[in-house]
């Protein structure tokens, strides 16, 4: 009977120990998707291995350049049935293609490699070659049909690079929040999703780059510091240091997918924070085409997103412009602070 009560006793301690083993902080980091990753959080213990899992399903669903993955089956017009992953970013894509009246498009590839990166091939693109290509670019000729895609013209590519890094943010926070997770922060690629506190308790922060002309990617100035402490998904589009000028104004490089032209516009950086990361890193890429009135009047008709938008003004200057809900994520501005417009 005493050894009973010992034995019972031990086991009542491993247990009380294990279940109040005492949670810290542990930082994540590698490469994935072409694009390097960071991610930190408390826990009990650390989650290499859940979250290298999830990355690599997330790899075999959406990732273009994996010719196993879903996506390039599709592309390559294979047999095959899509994924709950699949299915969620096409629809949401859908979606904001819809709101931005095919400003983002995630059929538009085709357009922007006949450009080249940094638009690199301007001089041999003719309007014949556009107008080719537009033949099969259009996220109306492309729909799903349960679990099968239907495209209009089996040349159609999907490729959601645009907003595929976000949504795979989205996937690792289920994961983190699965394990019991309430402090963290996930980058994938400069896509971000928030939560909690760091591990000096203090909401997460993270900056947004000032535009500079600079090739070599040293500089690395802030223009501005975003504060989240409630779960929050925050993406930035705009090239820092690739740019062009035309006729003395500075652009970013952008394709309009509905011209299958460059779109000049002003804005150089957009800043998008939504509840989720897969909706912010979408409608940071289309604002990038729309330009700042037609950015702003989306917005106002979209009441689950906040922006901060760098531009270059009639002179060159840059300026600045947010919404107002944005203001509660800026510290820096919100004593005495005030929205650029209303």
């Amino acid at each position: 009977m005493y050894k009973a009560i010992c034995l019972l006793t031990g086991l009542w301690i491993v247990l009380f120990a294990s279940c109040s083993k005492k949670k810290e902080y542990y930082e994540e980091s590698g490469t994935v998707f072409h694009t390097i990753y960071r991610i930190k959080y408390e826990a009990p213990q650390i989650l290499t291995e859940k979250i290298d899992a999830e990355l690599q399903k997330f790899n075999l669903s959406l990732n273009p350049f994996n010719p196993n993955s879903i996506i390039a089956k599709v592309n390559n017009n294979e047999p095959v049935e899509v994924d709950e992953w699949f299915k969620e970013v096409f629809n949401k894509s859908m979606e904001v293609s819809r709101n931005s009246e095919g400003v983002f498009d995630i059929t538009c590839a085709p357009l922007i490699n006949l450009w080249g990166f940094g638009f690199s091939k301007r001089d041999s693109v003719t309007p014949t070659m556009i107008d080719s290509l537009k033949t099969f670019v259009g996220y109306k000729k492309v729909h799903l049909d349960g679990n099968n895609v239907i495209k209009d013209d089996p040349r159609l590519l999907l490729n959601c690079s645009a907003i595929a890094k976000g949504y795979s943010c989205d996937i690792i926070a289920r994961v983190l929040e699965r394990e019991g997770v309430e402090n963290y922060m996930i980058d994938i690629g400069g896509e971000v999703v928030m939560k909690g506190v760091n591990q000096n308790g203090v909401c997460w922060r993270i900056g947004i780059n000032l535009p500079e002309d600079d090739t070599t990617g040293i500089k690395n100035d802030y223009e501005e510091i975003v504060q989240l402490c409630k779960k929050g998904g925050i993406a930035t589009s705009g090239n820092y240091r690739n740019f062009y000028i035309k006729d003395g104004k500075k652009y970013a490089h952008t394709i309009d997918p509905r011209t299958g032209y460059p779109a000049e516009q002003s804005i150089l950086s957009a800043t998008i924070v939504a509840n989720d990361c897969m909706t912010a890193d979408a409608y940071a890429t289309a604002f990038m085409a729309m330009g700042l009135e037609k950015a702003r009047q989306m917005a106002a008709s979209l009441p689950e997103i906040e922006y901060y938008i760098i531009y270059a003004d009639e002179n060159g200057q840059h300026q600045i412009e947010y919404s107002n809900g944005m203001l509660q994520y800026l510290p820096k501005r919100q004593l005495g602070a005030t929205p650029n417009n209303s």
